[in-house]
Formats: C-alpha cells, structure tokens, sequence
C-alpha cells in the first residue's frame, strides 16, 4: 500500500483523530456565518458560500458553485468533469490540478468543503486505511454515488460510479506449470506463453470467447484446460464491487509552523485505491502499486473527455441498508 504524502509517517493517530472533528466543526461554522457578518472575501476565494437559493433548492457551499448541499435530497453534488477515459486507476475523482493522470472525474473546490457538507447531512466519518502489524481497511459510513451526465444527443443518464470502473484486465496472468503437456506447441503471436526458465504459463489482457476454445482444444490435459479456463474467466470485464465509505482523511500538524492541513487537498477525494489520505475510499483491500492496480476506466461506459458529470454523493444510514441489502453474488452473476 501507497502512503503519498510526505509527512504523514510523522502523525500520530490520536493527534489526528482529535484534530480533524475540531477542524471541520470549525470550518462549517464558518461556512454559514450571516453574509452581513462576513469579511470582504480575497479574488480568488473560490471555496467561500455564495448564499442560500429558494427554500429546498440545493445550496452552493462554494464560490464556483462546484460543490453543493441538497438537505432536502441528502446528498452531496459535485459539478466535476470527466478527465480520463482509459487507463489504471487510483481515484474516481479529484481534486483539480491534482491527479488527473489515474482519476476519471476532477473536481475544481477544497477537498474541505466536501467532508464538511457530508458532516452537514450527519455523515458518519470513520478511519482511513492503516497499519500496525496488519492491514486494516478503511472504515466509515457508507456512501452511494451516481453519476449524472448528457450526451451528444440530449438524453440524460443516471448510474451507479461502480458502472465506470472495472477490474484491471489489461494485465498480465500467471499460473505455475512444471511443463506443457505433451505434443502442444502454442500459436506464434499469441498472448500465451510458456516461460520453461520459470515453470510458467502466462497471458495478458482479456481472453475472447474462440480464444478460449481454440486454446483448450490443443489438449486435453485436466490441469493446462483448468489454467486456460481461469485465464478467461479473470480476464472478463468485470464491474467493482466494493463499497465506498466516508474515511474521512487525515490532518498533518507542521511541527515547525503548527499549521494544520487536510492531507485530502493533496487530491484524494474518492479513491479506488486504499490512501491514508482518502476522504472516500473502498471498503476493500486495494493497491495503488504501478505493477498492478487493481483497478482500470471502463472506457466504453465513460463520455469523452471534458464531458460535464454532476456527481450524487449519497449517505447510506443503517435502516437503508436494511431495508436494502446488497444481492447475493449468485443474483450479480444470473444477472
């Protein structure tokens, strides 16, 4: 696992979970301080309330209006757009300017003024990911997110973030294999490959269907059928399961200056990747090493670039879930 920011090896837990509730109650009442009481705002404070809309209208907790509160909906909206199509992933989205390069969705506002509209809806916030002497995921209250988008002909579209990621298959696949079985010589250029140094049978990227049988018919061997079969199956664009939970980041006290600072304005909003910065990340185990993500853009389901997207981020409460249980595995494949 993946700590990027510099200092947050030198944080304490305790300092930090006593810091952070302290910061945000701060930042929230600051965020609706009556506009007559209000000092003169800098040019570029983007991040400052704009002032409340009709009654039960979404209010903008910011400037640019990126981020807004919607009470009567509980939920969270943020104005983003897309800013990757294809490639490996650590986040659905982030802050602007920040990690375009493996985020599909960026957002121009403070990571701040997000975990403070969440805690407005009574978001529970929990614990980034962390270590002692063994891995312990992230934790934190449940938030279901939607993305809202129109495409080039008008019609508008609503789906779960999951839809838009996928579990890396442009990859590679290895499985032990003391030797091919006899009389099999595999195909010139093709993706499978037999390493005899290291006992080897390997395949990259997704497998198709006459792929799959061409291979199993070059033998009947029960083990080479049964690596074939696996290589397939893992190959399969699959959509991300796991959850996404309200972390809640960190906060990082300069031991010189003793300023503090939200270690999610770095950019980890919503991760898909497991980061001791994460203001929202997966409640599973995901890495962010470059040798294998676990994550990738599923291309065919993302609008082109520069494609505005407003992001619905939905606090679950216990008695939804109740009322709402996930399906069962044996439903997803069925379906």
């Amino acid at each position: 696992m993946v700590n990027r920011h510099p200092f947050s090896s030198r944080m304490s837990s305790r300092s930090v979970l006593w810091a952070l509730p302290a910061l945000i109650c701060f930042l929230w009442a600051a965020t609706f301080v009556p506009a007559d009481d209000k000092p003169a705002k800098p040019a570029d404070a983007k991040d400052q309330p704009t002032g409340e809309k009709a009654e039960g209208a979404p209010i903008p907790l910011n400037k640019n209006g990126t981020v807004l509160l919607d009470k009567k909906g509980n939920r969270v909206l943020l104005k983003t757009h897309v800013a990757l199509q294809r490639g490996a992933l650590e986040m659905l989205c982030c802050i602007k300017g920040t990690k375009e390069h493996e985020s599909i969705l960026s957002l121009d506002a403070k990571a701040y003024v997000v975990h403070t509209a969440l805690l407005a809806l009574d978001a529970k916030p929990g614990k980034p990911v962390h270590f002692d002497a063994e891995y312990h995921p992230p934790t934190g209250q449940k938030i279901d997110i939607f993305l809202n988008w129109t495409d080039d002909s008008g019609k508008a579209h609503r789906v779960p973030a999951r839809n838009w990621v996928r579990h890396t298959i442009n990859r590679f696949y290895m499985l032990k294999l003391e030797r091919l079985p006899a009389g099999v010589t595999l195909p010139k250029n093709s993706e499978l490959r037999y390493d005899n140094k290291l006992k080897e049978l390997s395949w990259y990227g997704p497998m198709t269907d006459k792929q799959k049988d061409e291979f199993l018919a070059l033998s009947s061997d029960k083990i080479f059928q049964g690596m074939i079969t696996s290589f397939f199956k893992q190959s399969q664009p699959r959509e991300m399961e796991a959850d996404w939970v309200f972390a809640g980041s960190n906060i990082y006290k300069d031991e010189d200056t003793g300023r503090e600072y939200y270690l999610a304005e770095d950019g980890d909003l919503i991760c898909v990747a497991n980061f001791a910065s994460a203001m929202i990340d997966v409640a599973s185990k995901s890495t962010a090493d470059d040798s294998g993500r676990d994550f990738e853009a599923w291309t065919e389901h993302i609008p082109p670039k520069e494609t505005p997207v407003t992001v619905e981020l939905i606090p679950v409460t216990a008695a939804a879930e109740k009322a709402n249980p996930k399906d069962p595995p044996s439903k997803k494949k069925s379906e």
